[in-house]
């Protein structure tokens, strides 16, 4: 099995509707789940010409999480069931 980043992106304060969505998801890929990440809030973006402070809003990058898939197309089916905030992405982590 391959592994994947699946990054969320987006916030919006959660109905309790939505976190029980978000439970049912994680625990329907708990035998993929290689970490879960977590959530947070604001960061910064570091570059060579300094540091800029980034907003948690719609375009934040708000949670993380790697799992197991055969390839791009299972992880993608994965990650289509994943209640979404504003928009999932997934990228396969390449092997060493």
């Amino acid at each position: 099995m391959k592994r994947f980043l699946f990054l969320s992106y987006g916030f919006e304060k959660p109905s309790p509707e939505v976190m029980g969505a978000w439970q049912q998801w994680f625990a329907s890929i708990a035998d993929r789940t290689v970490d879960q990440g977590g959530l947070w809030s604001g960061g910064r973006e570091v570059t060579t010409d300094g540091a800029t402070e980034l907003p948690f809003g719609p375009d934040a990058i708000t949670g993380y999480l790697i799992f197991t898939a055969d390839d791009i197309d299972d992880a993608e089916r994965i990650v289509r069931d994943c209640p979404v905030v504003a928009s999932n992405r997934v990228y396969e982590i390449m092997a060493k």
